[in-house]
């Protein structure tokens, strides 16, 4: 479902990505793990077109990413790939719902339509009490899951998670880990995952090494 081919990325004199070649089937759970440094986050970042290679292509259900500009670009990105971060970026002055609803609105949805499928997501979440309550009020394993329903409102092909355990304690970190096994096996979700957590890599059903720019 994802195909990279030839991925070179350098900052200045520094080439953090040296040609990497990476392909993700659909319902895969992939890890990517490696030391700081070896250019998993900026991998991550180009297949999820935040940032752009230097040299290289990609492919996202046969979607040439690579050769999208702007509004395009943007709104390949926001109906087709899901993000979950280490740090939430969950917005303080919405609720829960609200903040889960943003890339909905900003793909044009119906209020009430993205507002009905939000909650759905949150009660999935285990989340039910907690939809009208604004970041500040939930506690870090709370927002990550309000930040994983964001990931899903637009049902996008793949999320895209850095570290997204290097916040939590353990306890939250392996029921993270949980819950994207579970939304694998019941929605077919797909999930490419940079981490330093090895509970998370243990239970994703490949995991990529890198090193020095490359995939080993």
């Amino acid at each position: 479902m994802l195909r990279a081919e030839n991925i070179h990325k350098k900052y200045g004199q520094l080439q953090v990505l040296k040609g990497v070649d990476i392909t993700i089937e659909k319902k895969e759970i992939v890890s990517i793990v490696g030391s700081s440094g070896a250019g998993k986050s900026t991998l991550l970042h180009i297949l999820g077109t935040l940032d752009k290679p230097d040299e290289g292509k990609i492919f996202l259900n046969d979607e040439a990413l690579h050769l999208l500009k702007g509004k395009k670009l943007a709104n390949f990105r926001n109906k087709h790939i899901g993000f979950v971060f280490q740090f939430h970026h969950l917005l303080p002055e919405f609720t829960a719902v609200e903040n889960v609803s943003i890339p909905g609105w900003i793909a044009g949805r119906k209020k009430k339509e993205v507002n009905t499928e939000a909650t759905r997501l949150l009660e999935l979440l285990g989340l039910k009490e907690k939809i009208n309550n604004k970041p500040q009020e939930l506690s870090g394993g709370e927002q990550q899951r309000v930040a994983v329903a964001r990931a899903l409102i637009n049902q996008p092909s793949i999320v895209f998670a850095d570290e997204p355990t290097g916040n939590l304690d353990s306890q939250n970190a392996k029921e993270l880990h949980e819950l994207f096994v579970r939304l694998r096996n019941e929605f077919d979700q797909t999930f490419l995952i940079v981490t330093h957590n090895e509970e998370l890599a243990a239970m994703s059903d490949r995991t990529l090494h890198m090193k020095d720019g490359l995939i080993i």
